[in-house]
């Protein structure tokens, strides 16, 4: 972290991004249409469901249907956090320099599309929820309240799934 810095400092002209810091170009299906409408009505039901009306949300065509969302972390935000733990500053309070999440939402993907079409459905709501804990599962460990929440949130998606 050091040394990438310190090269960061003498060549103004380099700048080193991690791989997963934003969904990569190859990740994206090539000509992008514009999902702003989409990304509006998707914001809205993610904020409301996982309730924080600050979550930014970002709507894209990725080339994996399969993958209904990732969460990327600002550079910056993530370098601040590595800086803090190197430093053994765990006292602090993190609230001083908060993440900078991004939930990136795949147009391409069937739970996606079905949060779309059904804004309040019976059940958009727990999948809206899954999907971000999907997401950041795969980004971070959970909190011990957020796990007991998702294995709570998946035993009822099981029964919903069994009466039908």
């Amino acid at each position: 972290a050091a040394f990438i810095s310190h090269v960061e400092r003498v060549r103004e002209d380099i700048k080193f991004v991690r791989i997963d810091a934003d969904v990569s170009d190859s990740l994206r299906e090539d000509g992008g249409a514009d999902l702003k409408e989409e990304t509006d009505t998707l914001t809205a039901l993610f904020r409301k469901a996982v309730g924080d009306d600050k979550l930014e949300v970002r709507v894209e065509r990725l080339k994996d249907a399969e993958v209904p969302a990732v969460i990327t972390q600002s550079e910056e935000s993530r370098r601040m956090q590595d800086m803090m733990k190197m430093y053994n500053m765990y006292g602090m309070d993190p609230s001083m320099f908060p993440a900078q999440h991004t939930l990136v939402l795949n147009a391409g993907n069937t739970l996606v599309d079905y949060v779309l079409k059904n804004g309040e459905g019976e059940h958009t709501e727990l999948i809206c929820r899954q999907i971000f804990d999907l997401a950041t599962l795969a980004n971070r460990q959970l909190t011990p309240d957020e796990m007991t929440r998702f294995i709570a949130r998946s035993n009822d998606i099981l029964k919903i799934l069994a009466k039908a």
